[in-house]
């Protein structure tokens, strides 16, 4: 075991410091990565205090890690001593399972391993993510990252990158279809990035007026205020495919009146409440499909990586010393940030 400095949650109710943590050696298939860059992400922010359950504390949040590959095992053959590396939201799964064997591990019929707060089979104990100097992971579910992009604004791809690019790409987004993001926060922006770099007609939905410049700027070519019933209502039968990326709980039927016959609305966002039931003949008279998606699987994370870096796509962010991470969540609640933080893990030692 290695020993290596880590910022975590000790309690629901505690901020986050200082802690000392255990990284197992590397093993024959695995990569040690010492963490460069990590993204913050609403998911942390839940874990850390104790939102959803199932927290086990002490908890090292961070699923959006970027660094540089510092050792590895006698079989990794992907990787060399000094490589750029990255490692999502999750760190294993049962590879066995139909849906591992069809690259969507985020699907394991057995649990997936997720990168924190999950069960360790290699130690007995739980996860611990990114919040941390160096972390050792199995070469399967490590991933390469191009010197097109900057390590800092890669770090977000490796959640809110492939959450929205998996649900575009599987809905077929592209020319001569018409696209509708929902939200403009950490997801959101990815997703208008993403659509408009798909080459579909991108329209962006915000309850922001404040957000229509910035929409246009990332790639949209409309902005509609989804508060704006008048508006709302000319968008009806409008698009093809709708990727709600709103983590509050909030009126859907508006969204679902706006797709075609046989269009579909996607479900990214996880609010702590559910939202309220849409109407079913929104749905039977135009046979429209209300679905959801979670991240990606390993390929087509990398897929999703590349295909950012062919395209010059990264995040905006903001970043942040690690010292820093409570008042990042309490600015996350209130939407403050343009659109991820993403701390320096520099700052740790």
């Amino acid at each position: 075991m290695t020993k290596t400095l880590s910022y975590a949650a000790q309690s629901a109710t505690a901020p986050l410091g200082r802690w000392e943590l255990e990284r197992r050696e590397p093993g024959a298939h695995d990569v040690q990565i010492e963490i460069s860059y990590c993204g913050v992400c609403h998911s942390d922010l839940h874990t850390a205090r104790s939102d959803w359950p199932g927290t086990v504390f002490p908890v090292v949040p961070g699923h959006e890690i970027v660094g540089r590959v510092t050792a590895k095992g006698s079989a990794v053959t992907k990787f060399q001593i000094g490589d750029s590396a990255a490692v999502g939201c999750m760190v294993d799964s049962c590879r066995t399972c139909a849906p591992c064997l069809e690259g969507l591990e985020q699907f394991c019929e057995n649990g997936m391993t997720l990168t924190y707060n999950s069960p360790d089979k290699h130690t007995g104990k739980v996860t611990y993510g990114g919040y941390s100097g160096q972390i050792v992971v199995d070469e399967a579910f490590v991933l390469h990252v191009s010197g097109k992009l900057t390590a800092a604004g890669t770090a977000p791809l490796l959640c809110a990158g492939i959450t929205t690019y998996s649900p575009l790409r599987h809905w077929k987004a592209g020319k001569g279809k018409t696209v509708g993001i929902v939200g403009l926060g950490g997801l959101g922006h990815m997703g208008v990035k993403l659509a408009h770099a798909f080459g579909a007609h991108t329209v962006l939905f915000t309850t922001s007026p404040s957000k229509v410049e910035d929409g246009r700027k990332l790639g949209a070519d409309d902005v509609v205020i989804s508060r704006d019933a008048d508006a709302m209502k000319k968008q009806a039968g409008s698009f093809d495919f709708i990727l709600n990326t709103v983590a509050a709980a909030h009126n859907l039927d508006p969204f679902i009146e706006a797709l075609k016959r046989d269009g579909t609305m996607c479900l990214v966002g996880a609010p702590a409440e559910p939202h309220p039931s849409p109407g079913v003949f929104n749905l039977i008279f135009k046979r429209r499909s209300l679905a959801g998606s979670l991240i990606g699987g390993i390929e087509e994370t990398q897929e999703m990586l590349d295909f950012c870096a062919e395209h010059g796509i990264e995040s905006e962010i903001e970043i942040i010393p690690i010292q820093k991470i409570d008042e990042a969540y309490e600015r996350m609640l209130k939407g403050d940030v343009k659109y991820r933080f993403v701390i320096d893990m520099a700052s740790l030692k």
